[in-house]
């Protein structure tokens, strides 16, 4: 009979150790200085909550100041809102998931995210609808193509697949370009067909191409 082998060292109960924070505050960059975050689990959540870390992107990459400055948007009154305070108030809320100007009266109490964005106050949404009407369309669309490909341009060196996704939106009232297309679930609605191109694989959205509903 053969004997197992012994046993020199016998495994013992495995610890797991627990993970601690390394510190209780978190420091972050902002257009407003240096602020500390720190996290309250006993707090209610707010959808815009980790805006701070976002911002610190934004200002370390010089990616919205720039922005701003290259906008083709200027104001001759001295009572105009300032250029900052209009693309900031638009930003906010389409960060906050809004899709109505009317929804930036939602801001207008945010005495936080928008020092921390470097803005003054939210506008109102009849200042924004005047600001996009006062920009010329062919040079605002130039603008925005060239920081929105700055952003993405350095990935493309390395083989990449892209994604074209169609998608339909039933529209209500009269807009621009809304054309009655197939939609089995809202026959005869006029809609839009966003054509979306997507960077495969980082949900890194190209360009969208919005085109008639037909």
């Amino acid at each position: 009979m053969v004997l197992p082998p012994q046993v020199v060292h016998p495994p013992g109960e495995v610890e797991i150790p627990q993970k601690q924070a390394l510190a209780t505050a978190i420091e972050v960059e902002t257009c407003a200085g240096k602020i500390h975050v720190e996290w309250d689990p006993t707090a209610a959540v707010t959808p815009i909550g980790q805006l701070a870390f976002f911002i610190e992107f934004l200002k370390l990459g010089q990616r919205f100041l720039q922005w701003v400055d290259d906008c083709p948007l200027s104001y001759a009154s001295n009572h105009a809102p300032q250029k900052i305070d209009v693309l900031g108030s638009l930003f906010l809320s389409i960060l906050s998931g809004h899709n109505r100007y009317t929804h930036l009266t939602a801001l207008r109490g945010d005495t936080v995210n928008t020092k921390l964005l470097g803005i003054n106050k939210v506008i109102s949404d009849d200042s924004a609808v005047r600001a996009l009407k006062r920009m010329d369309e062919a040079s605002a669309i130039a603008w925005l193509q060239t920081h929105l490909q700055s952003c993405y341009e350095p990935l493309l060196s390395t083989p990449w697949f892209l994604d074209v996704d169609v998608k339909g939106e039933p529209l209500y009232g009269h807009q621009e370009g809304a054309k009655i297309g197939y939609n089995p679930h809202k026959p005869g609605r006029p809609s839009h067909a966003y054509h979306g191109y997507i960077l495969a694989n980082t949900r890194l959205v190209l360009d969208v191409d919005v085109q008639p509903g037909d």
